[in-house]
């Protein structure tokens, strides 16, 4: 199932690579399901990677990744539709297909309470492959065996997440000792806004992206055309016509990840996606930008434990980093990815600088460092496998000197902590 599952992926995105650079719109066309944004099961990139310069050879890797696919992350969603779905049943209130969406949501709603949270195969399979993809991309990191450090949030999903990956890992080299790690003591370079449970919580002044109030209360054609597919009529439903489309769409978004496509039958369709996606991206840009000072502290946590390595003080091949999109989203805003800290006065620019699916599940940044014989050291930033731009000096893209790259990212920390 994993092989099929991989080679699927890669057959879904197999002309992204050549649209890397292209208007976000254009880039939607070569898998309209990356408008499901951050529900998008894993981009399984099939990018070639620039080669080193000269003498350069991979030593340590930083990563940072969100959770693979699971079911939906709390039982709001489940609930609700349960509640609509039953109530417009008894009343005769669903067209044909609304009702048969109604009789596949029973079907399945024993499984859908049940896993509420948790990680699927889906998931699980999605970090395998990631792991096995850094370690054939970087065997020179991993070839000798050493010791890896590998942390996560507290959540099951993300502990999970960790497990599948350093598994594979260890599959593909025995010699690699890989320390897991699912701690208080850990949790400020993973989800330090964990406030009941990180013992060095703080907290941080939300990041104000330019006010876009107006786009959101702008009307919905698609959400309407969703809600008219599966009701006769809302008679006696006291919710929104926008709360019902949302819940149809977050539910239609999910499917992939949990095992159950085509449960909704053609009442949403991937082309409504794609019509919402802009806005859609623009909602989840300002969340993401607002949380981005609360990830200081994982930028922090990057740059020590990369100096450790850098200056002698630590052997270890990598540093793995297990979390949610909550952290990786703004992550990177913080750090710039692509020019996803620009926050553009024009609010249809915000889709140039920022795509949600690039926060999809299992989504993850990876900094690799090379070094030449005299000890000078690189890195490059991997988004989702393929390489970015960083807003750091850089005569030699996509590699950045190690200085540069400490000293900016330093600064920037320094910068947005003082003026909290």
């Amino acid at each position: 199932m994993k092989r099929i599952l991989l080679s699927l992926a890669l057959l879904s995105v197999a002309f992204l690579s050549m649209a890397q650079g292209a208007p976000a719109l254009e880039v939607l066309k070569t898998d309209p399901r990356l408008a499901y944004g951050t529900d998008y099961p894993y981009l399984f990139r099939t990018t070639s990677l620039t080669k080193a310069p000269k003498g350069y050879k991979p030593f340590y890797i930083s990563h940072y990744a969100r959770h693979g696919s699971r079911y939906y992350h709390n039982d709001r969603l489940y609930k609700a539709l349960d509640t609509l779905l039953n109530f417009s049943h008894e009343r005769h209130l669903l067209t044909p297909e609304g009702e048969a969406f109604y009789q596949a949501f029973e079907a399945a709603k024993p499984e859908l309470m049940t896993g509420i949270g948790e990680l699927t195969q889906v998931g699980w399979d999605q970090h395998q492959a990631i792991a096995r993809t850094m370690y054939n991309r970087f065997p020179e990191v991993f070839r000798k065996g050493g010791d890896v450090l590998a942390v996560s949030s507290l959540t099951g999903r993300c502990v999970i997440s960790m497990s599948a990956f350093c598994q594979e890992l260890e599959q593909c080299n025995p010699k690699i000792e890989i320390r897991e790690q699912s701690s208080r003591f850990t949790l400020d370079g993973v989800v330090p806004g964990d406030r009941n449970n990180n013992p060095a919580y703080r907290e941080w002044p939300a990041a104000v992206p330019k006010m876009r109030k107006e786009l959101f209360d702008s009307s919905d054609p698609v959400g309407e055309a969703i809600v008219a597919r599966t009701f006769t009529s809302l008679e006696g439903i006291s919710d929104s016509v926008k709360d019902i489309a949302g819940r149809l769409v977050s539910m239609y978004t999910s499917l992939p990840s949990i095992g159950h496509e085509g449960m909704m039958g053609t009442l949403v369709s991937d082309e409504d996606i794609v019509n919402r996606w802009e806005l859609d991206n623009l909602d989840t840009y300002s969340w993401v930008f607002a949380r981005r000072n609360r990830v200081i502290p994982i930028m922090r946590d990057i740059l020590a434990k990369a100096s450790d390595v850098v200056e002698g003080r630590s052997d270890r091949l990598a540093d793995l980093r297990f979390g949610h999109d909550s952290y990786i989203g703004p992550l990177t805003v913080l750090m710039g990815i692509n020019g996803a800290d620009t926050d553009p006065e024009d609010p249809y620019m915000v889709k140039e600088y920022y795509q949600n699916w690039e926060t999809c599940k299992a989504s993850n940044i990876q900094l690799v460092f090379y070094r030449n014989k005299s000890g000078d050291v690189l890195l490059k930033c991997l988004l989702n496998g393929s390489e970015v731009n960083l807003p750091v000096p850089t005569d030699n893209w996509p590699y950045y000197r190690w200085d540069s790259f400490r000293d900016f990212y330093t600064s920037r920390c320094d910068s947005l902590e003082t003026s909290r």
